[in-house]
Formats: structure tokens, sequence, C-alpha cells
């Protein structure tokens, strides 16, 4: 299901942070260096942004944008994402949590225990089960594998795309991996302080960036390593 921003605007008292629009079609990255303001967007988008900051967002997509429903979030860290203190299954809004644990291929046992005996590739899987349950249209990103290893980065995203494949949700990925954004995503934005400099199909814009930065960014090194200026 396609979304369509024609419009997120952020700006604090004396600057704007961010004036882009974008559409995402099936999987769209939404790629830049630290500052950039990528995760500003996907917290407008979720209606996070503090106090201190105006922002405007104007969405239109065939469901309500609405997190916890149709919107479903997946955070940067799995170890803060979830109480330590609190077991798995208590976590869980759905009575069918052992069902979706086994769709993100982690055993219902799980849910018996605590977050900290937990690695952190089980962690994010828990935290995807979690975005799955309400069965959303949209799942919001920010950069789900930054706290992993490659391997288990690697598996993080096949599941992703296996679940996307056999659910038929929309993704937003906010990263600063382009390595990942090429595995995850057919569509690319890139972003620099707060403004588009380059956008179409990922395959497209890896082989031929038309922005100085874009290029920079690519050559940076497909690694796990923030690009920075």
């Amino acid at each position: 299901m396609s979304l369509e921003c024609k419009k997120v605007f952020i700006k604090s008292k004396d600057r704007v942070l961010v004036d882009i629009c974008f559409k995402i079609e099936k999987s769209l990255a939404l790629v830049g260096e630290s500052g950039s303001g990528k995760s500003l967007t996907l917290k407008a988008l979720l209606g996070l942004i503090p106090s201190s900051l105006h922002y405007e967002v104007d969405c239109s997509a065939p469901f309500e944008l609405k997190r916890g429903e149709s919107v479903s979030f997946v955070p940067q860290n799995p170890f803060t994402a979830l109480s330590p203190l609190t077991k798995i299954k208590d976590q869980f809004f759905h009575n069918e949590a052992g069902e979706f644990l086994k769709m993100v291929k982690l055993d219902s046992e799980i849910l018996k225990r605590f977050p900290p005996e937990l690695s952190g590739g089980q962690l994010q899987r828990v935290v995807i089960a979690m975005a799955i349950s309400t069965d959303p249209k949209l799942i919001l990103l920010d950069e789900p594998t930054t706290a992993l290893d490659l391997k288990t980065t690697k598996s993080i995203l096949k599941l992703l795309k296996n679940l996307q494949n056999e659910l038929n949700f929309s993704m937003l990925f906010v990263t600063h991996d382009i390595d990942s954004a090429k595995e995850l995503c057919e569509d690319i934005v890139v972003l620099k302080n707060g403004k588009v400099v380059e956008e179409g199909k990922m395959q497209e814009v890896l082989k031929k960036p038309k922005n100085p930065y874009t290029k920079a960014l690519i050559e940076a090194g497909f690694s796990n390593k923030e690009f920075r200026k």
C-alpha cells in the first residue's frame, strides 16, 4: 500500500530542520549522514517531535496513520525497546504472541524469559513480532540493525523482506547504511541538511548517482560505519 507524504516540515526557532516530500510504494530507504533529518522525519510521522519544535505533516494513504494499529515502529536499539524487568509475554499486546514469534523464527518458550536473557538478534526479532502483531499497513524502521553484528544484520534484513512479502505491508527504512538499504528497499531518498538531494529506484541511484553528495555517500564504503563530512 502506497503512502504519499506531500509535506514533512520541521523547524526550530531559528532554522528549518526538515522540508521534504516523498512517496512510499513498497519499501523506501531514507538515507543520509547524522543530522540530515532522517530520524526527525520518522519521529514526525509518529507524532513524537518535542514541543520545542514546530512541525507539519501532510500525508495521504488508503489507511489511517495511527501508531499501534495501521502503523508499527521498530526502534534502533532492541536492548532499550523492552522493559528489562518484565517477561516477554507481559509485553505483548496480543493473545497469540507465540504465533507471531514463530513467524520471526523464535520458539514460544521465549515468552517466559526476560529481555536481558536474550541476545540482540533475538530481542530485535521479538520487537519485529510485536510490530507485525497489529497487522500494520506500514512499518517504520529506525536503523534497526545498528546494534547488531553483520551476520545477525543480514538475517534480520532477510526476515523483514520475507515478512513483507507474506503480510503485504510497506516499509520506511531510516538508515545511514547503504548496504542494508540496498538489501531491503526498492527505492531510496537521500537527505542532506533536511532536504532531498536525490531520489529514485535503488539500483539506478546506486549505479549512476547524480548528486556529488550521494556519490560520496556510496563511495564511503557499503559498510556499517556512518558517513560523515
